[in-house]
């Protein structure tokens, strides 16, 4: 009778559970989606899969001393949800509140299902939909759900584990090694000498956090990197506030922070030279008299190559100037038992070693993608708007600005989101398909930001057109006109029902190559 009830219940089996949208990662961007869901769409079903066991992605991942934003809040923030604190730089915690307390008022947080990791994703043309994978992180088992648009929240980096280089003689330390992305809560470093290695956003945030209880924290770099002093408090936001309602002073402050971003990193790539003196100057102001400023802080590339770091009140120039830390730079020829010793035969000891290096990207969380049985080849496809992918159909993928505040765009995407769904809802189509552009027009990476970590993962990414629509635009005015204005239909994409491309298919290839192009439902 056992193989008679194993029968019985594999026939009985109910099909997966499917919902109109579902959103893989309730890290910030996730919850922003949702959230735009909630508002715009009410009446579309969705869930939010999440592989932790608590929201917020980096802002709950990340636990290493003074962790903060190194974007202000009024752009980090949701377009929707105004920031009301004080602070314009806010620190983790604050911004892990923000997100939640976001979640709860929208009741998104009813939504999200922990514990699920995506592995893979199958498109279906004759079906119109997504069969979605998933694996329980505590037992392995195996959850299937369908869905009519799949939305990736994932981020681009791994959240199991930073990117470390090889250093030799590692072993032969006998203090402490820890990397920030897994910071233990047992970490006593008081009355220790610390080293940080590195010099990107991280190292710039944990050098003077540390220097509290540590006897010295030195941050060893490689090259050096731009820094630069921002105040920690808006004033302009503050005097707003006092005098107008709260979401009309954050939406004129977010868009004064928008525009001095954007011109900041246009006069960056238009005249960098100038801001390269302007950016030296900031620091040799605020560093000791006589301070070797172009060998710690005067890189050999120019602005915004790669990201620049963001100092609240100029804390770790204050950190220097006060001798509770230093910077030096060099290379590492060997860890030692006591420390480190550089190439140019200085050691430097150490108690605790914080290896700051990086991120290991993974592009869409490292979901596999298949369409109608065929894999996807990631880095064959071509970015369409910044935000889906060519060949791929009913799927968008979050990536914010490496120029600006992340949220600003994801917030876009998420707008943009649902005017594609309600231009379905609306033509009676059920399938958005993006197009690559011509064979013969040039693609190139992705991403342009010459930070290691983008370097090492080109192959992981889609790349981009030459122009409007398959450029992916580091400049949120423009992606404004594109993604909120813009239309909906245009030359990049494809609209249809899956009932006349499984009727197609079944005719044979069209005519020539033009002709899906010509099959667009009109505009809504």
């Amino acid at each position: 009778m056992r193989w008679y009830r194993a029968a019985m219940s594999a026939t009985t089996t109910a099909p997966p559970e499917h919902l109109d949208v579902l959103i893989v990662g309730a890290g910030l961007s996730g919850i922003g989606a949702a959230c735009r869901l909630r508002m715009d769409l009410p009446s579309k079903s969705f869930a939010l899969l999440e592989s932790r066991d608590a929201s917020g992605g980096t802002w709950d991942l990340f636990r290493y001393p003074g962790i903060r934003s190194d974007s202000d809040m009024f752009t980090l923030g949701y377009r929707f949800r105004p920031w009301t604190q004080p602070k314009a730089i806010a620190d983790g915690p604050s911004i892990l509140d923000y997100i939640r307390e976001t979640a709860r008022e929208h009741g998104v947080d009813q939504r999200i299902r922990y514990g699920l990791k995506v592995v893979r994703a199958q498109w279906s043309t004759p079906d119109a939909r997504w069969t979605v994978e998933a694996r329980r992180t505590e037992t392995g088992e195996s959850v299937r759900l369908t869905c009519s648009f799949l939305l990736t929240c994932t981020g681009y980096y791994r959240y199991d584990e930073g990117y470390t280089p090889h250093f030799e003689g590692r072993e032969r330390f006998a203090g402490e090694i820890v990397h920030p992305q897994h910071w233990p809560e047992d970490l006593d470093y008081a009355g220790k000498r610390v080293v940080v290695i590195g010099s990107g956003a991280t190292a710039v945030t944990l050098l003077p956090a540390m220097t509290d209880a540590a006897e010295h924290v030195t941050m060893l770099q490689r090259s050096p990197s731009y820094v630069m002093a921002l105040p920690s408090s808006d004033p302009v936001a503050d005097a707003l506030r006092r005098r107008l309602p709260a979401r009309l002073a954050y939406g004129i402050v977010r868009w004064k922070n928008v525009l001095a971003t954007t011109a900041f990193y246009t006069l960056s790539q238009r005249a960098p030279r100038m801001i390269r003196r302007l950016i030296r100057k900031g620091a040799t102001r605020m560093l000791p008299e006589g301070y070797d400023v172009d060998t710690h802080f005067n890189p050999r590339y120019d602005p915004w190559d790669q990201r620049v770091c963001f100092v609240p009140d100029g804390d770790l120039f204050r950190a220097i100037r006060h001798g509770h830390a230093s910077i030096v730079t060099d290379t590492i020829e060997t860890f030692t038992e006591t420390g480190i010793k550089l190439s140019s035969g200085d050691e430097l000891p150490a108690d605790v070693i914080v290896t700051a290096t990086g991120l290991n990207v993974l592009a869409l969380g490292g979901i596999s993608l298949a369409v109608d049985g065929e894999e996807v080849a990631i880095h064959e496809t071509v970015g369409y708007k910044g935000m889906m992918i060519s060949g791929v159909p009913n799927y968008a993928l979050m990536l914010g600005y490496t120029n600006a505040s992340w949220t600003l765009k994801c917030d876009l995407v998420s707008e943009y989101v649902c005017r594609l769904l309600a231009h379905l809802d609306a033509t009676g189509n059920d399938i958005a398909m993006p197009l690559a552009p011509d064979p013969s027009e040039p693609t190139e990476p992705f991403l342009d930001l010459a930070a290691g970590y983008i370097l090492r993962s080109l192959d992981q990414l889609p790349r981009q057109g030459a122009r409007t629509p398959w450029r992916l635009n580091q400049n949120y005015p423009r992606d404004v006109l594109l993604l909120r204005r813009g239309r909906v239909q245009d030359e990049g994409i494809r609209f249809s029902r899956s009932s006349d491309d499984v009727r197609a298919a079944a005719a044979g290839p069209p005519a020539s190559a033009a002709e899906p192009q010509s099959a667009v439902a009109a505009p809504a």
